[in-house]
């Protein structure tokens, strides 16, 4: 049993999940939770519904603004529009060994923690879940997908990797140490690109798309423009990979991404953290991406709209 004090920032559909799962596992969990989510986390519990589970549980909680020691492991699964006040947020839990464990979309998110944190102490990390939050704030699950892959993106790695990977492992989900997380990061970035951009601009399902001539050749032709950023960028996606994205886009009982129902629910999207990051870097690779400069123009004007 792992003895790592672990702080989750971030108490939504990925980090209250992985979360409270560590919490059931007996890890020694807290989660730093804004005082509207902290209420409600107190009054009724962390609570994982879905799949026929109803699963409530009371984590410790720490509300912002009042950390007042550091932590063996922060785990950072917060919305990428709210990266920069999370920084801070969590700072004060930061000691010379800490390390930091972010599942966010893109890749944009490093170099701020990079910033501020020090490259040796921000891990490499991706999070497959599906889960949404529901209107009385309980975590709902949609499929059975539930994994973390995580990894060292310096060399050496740091010593108290292996003490993460012990506290990770055997908690309710599956959980893999990565050597190539970088790359394993670039994949997931190609994926939600790839579905994100197919819903978006077509205002449906995949389902719907595909449904239709032209759709699946459509749902092909963005995840190629993606991909050829992830290869020029020099971090290709394994084929295997790529197949199981395409079939994905392709795949009519394929619905919507968690992007696109915050699109059509008239919410903030991280356009620029997942779309615009992307084709900056396809500029500056001298990769063509039409498509996927479309959507980053759409989600803006839709940021635009909301304010």
């Amino acid at each position: 049993m792992s003895d790592l004090k672990i702080l989750v920032v971030g108490a939504g559909a990925t980090g209250g999940y992985f979360g409270g799962r560590l919490l059931q596992a007996g890890r020694d969990v807290t989660f730093l939770v804004r005082p509207g989510r902290a209420k409600l986390l107190r009054d009724r519990g962390l609570r994982i519904t879905g799949l026929g589970e109803d699963t409530v549980l009371e984590p410790a909680l720490v509300e912002t603004g009042s950390l007042d020691g550091t932590y063996d492991l922060v785990l950072l699964a917060v919305k990428a529009t709210g990266l920069t006040s999370a920084i801070d947020d969590f700072a004060p839990a930061v000691g010379p060994g800490t390390l930091i464990l972010p599942f966010l979309n893109g890749l944009a998110h490093l170099d701020a923690l990079d910033a501020r944190f020090g490259e040796d102490a921000v891990l490499g990390g991706v999070a497959k879940v599906q889960t949404t939050i529901d209107d009385d704030g309980a975590i709902r699950r949609l499929g059975p997908l539930q994994s973390l892959d995580y990894g060292a993106r310096t060399e050496p790695a740091p010593g108290k990797l292996a003490d993460v990977d012990a506290a990770l492992k055997n908690a309710g989900f599956a959980a893999a140490l990565d050597e190539r997380i970088t790359e394993s990061m670039w994949a997931k970035w190609v994926f939600i690109a790839a579905i994100g951009a197919v819903n978006s601009l077509m205002r449906g399902t995949i389902g719907d798309v595909v449904a239709v001539p032209g759709g699946t050749e459509f749902a092909e032709a963005v995840v190629a423009e993606a991909a050829a950023v992830a290869e020029a960028a020099g971090y290709p996606v394994p084929e295997a990979g790529l197949a199981a994205t395409r079939r994905a886009v392709t795949d009519p009982g394929t619905g919507g991404s968690s992007l696109y129902r915050d699109l059509l629910g008239g919410h903030s999207v991280e356009g620029d953290q997942i779309f615009g990051d992307l084709t900056a870097r396809a500029r500056e690779l001298g990769v063509a991406v039409p498509l996927l400069d479309l959507v980053t123009l759409q989600l803006r004007v839709h940021q635009h709209r909301i304010g």
